[in-house]
Formats: C-alpha cells, sequence, structure tokens
C-alpha cells in the first residue's frame, strides 16, 4: 500500500494548497474592490483639471509657463516604472518591465540621457540583476496610495523641468480598464500637453487671473497624472492577482481529480488482489 499512501500525502499536500489559494483570492477581490473605488473615485478630478487647463490654454500663455514648454529635441528624460512589492500575480509585474525595458530602449536609440526611476520590489530587483543604473528607489508606497506619495515621486522631476534639466518625464504603469483589462502603458506627462476641448469652448470670469489659476494648476495636473497612475496599478495588481489564485485553485481542483481517482483504482486493485489470493489460500486448504 506504499503507492497508496504516497497518494494520500500528494492529495493532502494539493489540499492545503488549495486553501491557501482560495484565501488569496477572496482577499485580492476585497482589495480589488477597494481599489477599484479608489480609481473611479481619481477620475471625476482629472476629468475637472483637464477641463479646465484646456480651457484656460492658449499659446501666448503656453510660452509663459515652463511646464507647458515643448523643446524642440529631448536630450534627458525621466522615466519612473511602477511595479509592485509582491508576486503572485501571473505576468503582471513582468509585463510592467518589459514596457519599461522598452521605453528605456527607445530613448536610448534616440541617444537621450535617461533617470531611471522604480516604485516597487520586483522592479528594482529585476533591473538591478540586469545591471541597468537606477537613480531612485522606493518600496514603502502600498497598495493604497496617496496624493503625498505622487507628490514625492515627482515634484523633484518637475523642478528639473522648470530649471531645464530634464525636457521629458515619463510614467510607466498599468492602465486599468477592466478587472480583465489592465494594459502596460508609458505616457509623457512632462512637458504637458494641453487637454483636447470637445464642442464649443465656454467663458469664463476668472479670478485672479488665467496666469495665476494656471500655475496653481499645472503642478496639480502633472501629480495627479502620478496619483492616477499609481492607484490604477494597485488595481491592476490585484486583479491581476485574483485572477492567478483563481486559476490556480481550479487547477489544484483538476489535479485532486486526477489524484483521487488514481487513488481509488490502486485501493480498488490491491483490494482484488487480497480477495484473489484469499480465495486462492481457500482453495488450497480445502484441496
Amino acid at each position: 500500500m506504499a503507492k497508496g499512501r504516497e497518494l494520500k500525502g500528494r492529495i493532502k499536500s494539493v489540499e492545503n494548497t488549495r486553501k491557501i489559494t482560495r484565501t488569496m483570492e477572496m482577499v485580492a477581490t476585497s482589495k480589488m474592490k477597494r481599489a477599484q473605488d479608489r480609481v473611479q473615485a481619481a477620475r471625476p478630478y482629472a476629468l475637472s483639471l483637464a477641463e479646465v487647463i484646456a480651457g484656460l490654454y492658449s499659446p501666448d500663455l503656453a510660452e509663459r509657463f515652463p511646464l507647458l514648454r515643448q523643446p524642440a529635441k529631448e536630450g534627458k528624460a525621466a522615466v519612473i516604472l511602477l511595479t509592485s512589492n509582491r508576486g503572485l500575480a501571473g505576468g503582471f509585474n513582468s509585463n510592467l518591465i518589459k514596457e519599461g525595458r522598452n521605453l528605456l530602449r527607445r530613448l536610448d536609440e534616440q541617444g537621450i540621457e535617461t533617470q531611471f526611476h522604480i516604485v516597487g520590489k520586483k522592479g528594482i530587483g529585476y533591473f538591478k540583476y540586469i545591471g541597468r543604473p537606477i537613480t531612485s528607489s522606493r518600496t514603502d508606497i502600498t497598495d493604497r496610495p496617496t496624493a503625498v506619495n505622487a507628490a514625492e515621486l515627482v515634484d523633484e522631476l518637475i523642478s528639473q523641468f522648470v530649471r531645464r534639466e530634464l525636457d521629458a518625464v515619463y510614467v510607466v504603469y498599468a492602465k486599468y480598464n477592466s478587472a480583465l483589462s489592465t494594459p502596460p502603458t508609458a505616457e509623457r506627462i512632462l512637458p504637458v500637453t494641453p487637454p483636447q476641448t470637445k464642442g464649443p469652448r465656454h467663458d469664463y470670469l476668472l479670478h485672479p487671473s488665467a496666469e495665476a489659476i494656471l500655475t496653481e494648476l499645472l503642478p496639480l495636473y502633472v501629480r495627479n497624472a502620478v496619483y492616477r497612475a499609481l492607484v490604477e496599478t494597485a488595481a491592476g495588481e490585484q486583479s491581476a492577482r485574483r485572477t492567478a489564485m483563481k486559476n490556480a485553485t481550479d487547477n489544484a481542483g483538476d489535479i485532486l481529480n486526477v489524484l483521487r481517482r488514481t487513488y481509488n483504482r490502486a485501493r480498488q486493485a490491491q483490494i482484488t488482489q487480497e480477495i484473489a489470493e484469499i480465495v486462492g489460500g481457500s482453495a488450497a486448504l480445502e484441496g
């Protein structure tokens, strides 16, 4: 019965694994719902900022604001790559890392000097392994990012852009379209590209002035772009982990079915053999 005992041990091991993956799936589902709520809450504010900036923008104003400066050629750029601190999320982090590598390669091919800023242990570990220089790294941003986290990531880059030490800033993140669609996306957040307005422009009474309003709103617009990237990446991570754990739970169930059938066949064969031995022994005694 050694084979039967071995199969029972494997069945117990798979059952324990399935309990863990099912629990992780439930936790990820709960976290995903809260992360989705943060994504939905961030979008109206971003839309309102875009509408106001689009309404105020004019070519003559653009010349006065450094964040609207469109350099003739990019010489230096900063890249912010957002990944997670934990794994068990399928190809989520590997897809983000691949998108970050592709962006860095394109910039390198154009002769653009790059600063590289990474959020998340997975991205940091990979790029340290391949020997890519990292300008800064953060592992303290949780799956509940805040506006303060976004400001900490981008404020110094804004200052460098204003001082003309940078010509562009990119962020690589997981764009949250739905629980099943979180494609890795590279987006340029500096210089600010004025949002396109749809329909007729409205006339506003501005106080104190368009210049004063844009002075306050443009940095907020850039910080909000980073904040949205953080919350969408957090939502994408939980969605990917939920899917990965559900698949693992389903696969464990399939393996259990196979193991139980194999165990039952082995046990039935052993019982049949024992009965045959008893019958054979009884016949020998009677003979």
